[in-house]
């Protein structure tokens, strides 16, 4: 009769560690699934579905291009005596007062006394570089910000890190489309969202590096700002 071979493994031993290795893994992706929801459930939190004056004046007010009626909604809270000047950041390097002009008609003699032009601001990051630059120009100690409500959160991580000196007062711009359906019944919507939050963590998780001395970015300077850069047909907020 043949004895058994002494190199044959044992199955049972061997399946062990692999099982608690694959306990570990599932434990981790649950952790990070349950984490990842619940801060999009906060970020969710964090959008305004409708558009509230600010209550209070500031010196300035700041635009960032890259959404339907952004502008306009600026430039009624700039005629409604709401800041001193509005800086429109984000401005494509071949558009003029002229062009947005034609879009606000209404609105020439406040364009043509009140309100400054960004055109080398190509992200929000660097939206707040020029805003920090333009502030502090002209002495200003507070701002309005006006954009879409998806990408305010992550505006203001960028601006209030670019300019803890200043105080900074949130008008979000809320949409037609928002208005008239809940955001998960639309795919695109619900991509825009996702994609924005993804991009709101990131910032949070940099400026954090960056407080803490370990900036794996370098931050946009105002030289750099003004250097010649190829045009582009759209803005990437």
């Amino acid at each position: 009769m043949s004895q058994p071979s002494a190199s044959q493994p044992d199955a049972p031993a061997s399946a062990a560690p692999r099982k608690r290795r694959g306990a570990v893994v599932l434990t981790l992706l649950v952790f990070a699934f349950v984490g990842a929801a619940t801060g999009f459930a906060g970020f969710l939190a964090q959008l305004h579905g409708s558009e509230v004056k600010p209550s209070r004046t500031a010196d300035g007010i700041v635009v960032l291009t890259g959404g339907s009626s952004r502008v306009s909604d600026a430039m009624e809270l700039l005629a409604g005596g709401y800041g001193k000047r509005l800086l429109i950041s984000g401005v494509h390097p071949s558009s003029g007062t002229s062009d947005i002009s034609r879009s606000l008609p209404d609105s020439q003699s406040l364009l043509n006394c009140c309100v400054d032009l960004d055109r080398s601001a190509v992200n929000t990051r660097s939206n707040a570089a020029e805003t920090r630059r333009w502030a502090h120009e002209r002495g200003f100690k507070s701002l309005i910000v006006v954009t879409s409500n998806y990408h305010m959160p992550r505006a203001i991580v960028e601006l209030s890190h670019a300019m803890p000196d200043i105080t900074l007062i949130p008008f979000a711009v809320v949409g037609d489309k928002w208005r008239e359906e809940a955001w998960w019944t639309n795919g695109a919507t619900v991509r825009l969202l996702l994609s924005e939050y993804v991009k709101y963590v990131a910032a949070e998780v940099r400026v954090r590096l960056a407080d803490a001395g370990l900036d794996i970015m370098r931050e946009t300077t105002d030289s750099d700002l003004h250097t010649p850069r190829r045009p582009t047909t759209a803005q990437a907020n």
